[in-house]
């Protein structure tokens, strides 16, 4: 593609997505094809994502009617996977976006309605609300399904769910799926309860850990060879593999995969801190540090706290819990975690409410189903210590890590 044609397609895309492009990122798109700037992953700047093989590919995409499952995560260094696409000269007749949309700016659990792309005329579905899966009909005007999302390794994040809903939407057409693998952010850690059936939602399908060390690829290839969709073996799923990646790299994502996960502490604590939502602690949603605070007007007391007042936040948070209240709060933009899931923090909450004859979990069926079993409330209600709490997740950890062993693609 001339370097005009490329200056033209991302000024026609410069309104797409979450991440604008500006002027001298479209200078240097101009002269640089996509493929030659894959520093996308992780920090020594070896490792790249899955998109960087499809040049290799091309010719086995040539032809074809491409499905994409994407949103504003879905880049290879400068390039949305819409404009690696345009420049291999292939086709896309749908787009599919997960929760938070095609630009990644909807808040959390709202519902995301189809749209068009103005410029290319390309239909845009979602697949968060009443419509999880890919329908018939849309499958109809697709030869083969690219997925490209951004995960954060926590098994309550939506884009795990989006990815069962697609593998068994793809199964049952017999249609192709490439998944173009990225690194999990959390991917060191194995941590967690695992979900128990009565449990499942689509903030859990699976029965994985709360924290499980696996890439979307990883999992996809579990998902299919456990069986964990019906007609599994009808689907033909090639993943694309991260190149020179190891699970424990620090990795800092080059674009926020949701609204309220705006950088590496947010990533760090969310698997923590998201079992908050099932309570009346703010985590600080609302505010310019999501999931990087915990929150509460009985902080106030507490001379010295530091004091923050969740707004209103189009894009992010419109009707964040404390809204306009002033509330105390813990800090944790400083420090990551000693843990992949940091008990202690659960523990002291429970404690601070307790002793002002409180109840902390006021939502108990939703943290329930985000800690995917009752034991783990039933634990805090008992007071048991952090190291019994853990001991208790032992047994199905080591399970699990035998049961992921034959997926596993990265050491």
């Amino acid at each position: 593609m001339s370097g005009m044609k490329t200056l033209l397609l991302l000024l026609l895309l410069a309104g797409v997505f979450a991440v604008p492009v500006t002027a001298d990122e479209t200078k240097r798109a101009a002269a640089q094809s996509c493929f030659s700037d894959p520093t996308t992953m992780a920090s020594d700047l070896s490792a790249r994502v899955g998109a960087s093989q499809l040049k290799q590919r091309q010719a086995e995409l040539r032809g074809k009617r491409l499905g994409l499952v994407v949103n504003q995560s879905s880049r290879l260094g400068h390039c949305h996977l819409v404009d690696v696409i345009a420049e291999l000269g292939l086709q896309v007749t749908v787009i599919f976006t997960p929760e938070h949309g095609f630009r990644g700016d909807a808040d959390a659990g709202a519902a995301v309605a189809d749209s068009r792309d103005q410029h290319s005329g390309v239909p845009i579905y979602s697949l968060y609300g009443a419509q999880k899966a890919p329908d018939a009909a849309q499958l109809a005007q697709v030869d083969l399904l690219l997925f490209d999302l951004q995960d954060v390794g926590t098994r309550f994040y939506t884009y795990l769910s989006t990815l069962h809903y697609v593998m068994q939407a793809a199964a049952n057409a017999k249609i192709p799926l490439w998944l173009l693998d990225r690194p999990n952010p959390n991917g060191r850690w194995l941590d967690g309860p695992l979900l128990q059936p009565e449990f499942s939602s689509f903030v859990g399908l699976h029965p994985i850990p709360l924290l499980h060390g696996m890439t979307l690829g990883e999992l996809a290839l579990m998902i299919k060879g456990e069986g964990w969709i019906s007609n599994s073996k009808a689907l033909t799923l090639i993943v694309l593999p991260i190149a020179n990646y190891r699970r424990d790299l620090p990795y800092d994502l080059p674009v926020p995969p949701s609204p309220n996960l705006p950088n590496r502490q947010a990533v760090a604590w969310y698997p923590t801190l998201a079992l908050f939502e099932g309570t009346t602690v703010s985590v600080g949603r609302g505010t310019a540090w999501p999931f990087q605070l915990a929150g509460h007007p009985l902080l106030l007391e507490n001379s010295a706290s530091w004091v923050v007042t969740p707004v209103t936040t189009p894009g992010a948070a419109l009707n964040p819990p404390w809204r306009d209240t002033p509330i105390g709060a813990e800090d944790y933009r400083t420090e990551l975690p000693r843990h992949g899931l940091m008990v202690e923090v659960w523990l002291a909450w429970h404690k601070r409410f307790k002793a002002k004859g409180l109840t902390l979990i006021d939502k108990p069926a939703f943290f329930d189903k985000l800690a995917g079993t009752d034991q783990l409330r039933q634990q805090l209600d008992q007071q048991q210590n952090a190291a019994q709490i853990r001991q208790s997740w032992q047994q199905g950890l080591a399970s699990f890590a035998q049961r992921r062993a034959p997926y596993l693609l990265y050491p």
